[in-house]
């Protein structure tokens, strides 16, 4: 008898495809403030990310091709490719992509199976393997030659090209009040970061269009993004030189947006009723200040997501009880 080919389910290719759609402003943004470094992140974290879920896959005697069609590889790779910076070296992108689809994917089963959200292991895989590669970046958009030769060169001359984030700028600040560091460091814009307060911008403009469109409900970004809020509220001083930047600029700093409306709304990983998604997106944004303002890294979002990752379980066992003790 002849096994019955698997065919991909129609509703997560149409999903992952508008969720591809949706990234679209935010890479073009990206690709305006970093340069085509960009573009060589997403061939290699693509490539990278299709061979392994093929090779897998194929390993496992599983369809090949209805499980690639699906589209959930292609995006965790351009997930990873905003993520990461634009001039890291060639192999970088391909170990995170590689790690990210056999570790944080393929290892639990599959797609839907998944405890950790795969583009986030890939990314904290790298950042603690290759911390000086993932701590760069680039002080300006080089054109496509010099990306691509800093690419190729495996970012042997990375010092010449980079400099801090504004986030760490900001954590590492001991003399200077806001407004002189605002007017000294070159990545600082009008309220965030120079060029990303526009790439946050683009992939809020994205995240918008998926609630409208309902590929997820608004509970986790709102958590998020009112964590983030409420707690770089109450941490914010003013302008002084131990002030930890105001609600603004941690909102349109860093990969906020992207973690809001397109990594803790990852619908395997993250928690499926409405409550906990909400205190999920709410824990998320609080860690993230955490990690931004006390810990050894200027962002914190894989750190953060992850961490939320392990309360899943928890979080819908405490909603399940919520609804038994309503009866």
């Amino acid at each position: 008898m002849t096994p019955t080919k698997a065919k991909p389910d129609p509703r997560l290719r149409t999903s992952m495809g508008l969720v591809l759609l949706a990234c679209a402003p935010g890479l073009l943004a990206l690709l305006w403030v970093q340069g085509w470094g960009l573009l060589c992140n997403l061939l290699l974290c693509a490539s990278a990310a299709l061979l392994c879920e093929a090779l897998l896959l194929a390993l496992r005697g599983q369809p090949v091709g209805a499980t690639l069609s699906d589209g959930s590889a292609l995006v965790t790779a351009v997930l990873l490719a905003a993520a990461l910076p634009a001039l890291a070296p060639w192999w970088l992108p391909m170990v995170a992509a590689g790690v990210a689809i056999g570790v944080g994917k393929q290892a639990f089963g599959g797609v839907g199976r998944n405890l950790f959200n795969p583009a986030m292991v890939g990314y904290a895989f790298v950042l603690l393997s290759f911390p000086l590669q993932m701590n760069h970046w680039p002080g300006h958009a080089p054109g496509l030659l010099e990306s691509l030769q800093q690419v190729v060169g495996g970012g042997e001359h990375i010092d010449a090209w980079a400099q801090p984030t504004i986030l760490d700028g900001l954590r590492h600040n001991r003399s200077l009040t806001i407004d002189e560091l605002f007017a000294s460091h070159p990545g600082f814009g009008s309220i965030g970061g120079r060029g990303s307060e526009w790439v946050n911008l683009a992939f809020l403009l994205g995240g918008l269009f998926l609630l409208q469109r309902k590929v997820f409900s608004w509970h986790a970004p709102v958590g998020l993004l009112a964590g983030l809020l409420l707690f770089s509220l109450l941490g914010w001083n003013g302008s002084g030189s131990d002030s930890n930047g105001s609600p603004l600029l941690h909102l349109f700093s860093g990969s906020t947006m992207l973690a809001a409306f397109f990594i803790a709304t990852e619908p395997v990983s993250s928690p499926k009723s409405e409550w906990p998604k909400l205190l999920f997106g709410f824990a998320t944004g609080l860690l993230i200040y955490l990690i931004r303002t006390w810990g050894s890294y200027p962002d914190g979002t894989a750190f953060a997501i992850l961490l939320m990752n392990l309360m899943v379980p928890s979080l819908e066992r405490l909603a399940l009880r919520r609804q038994e003790a309503a009866r």
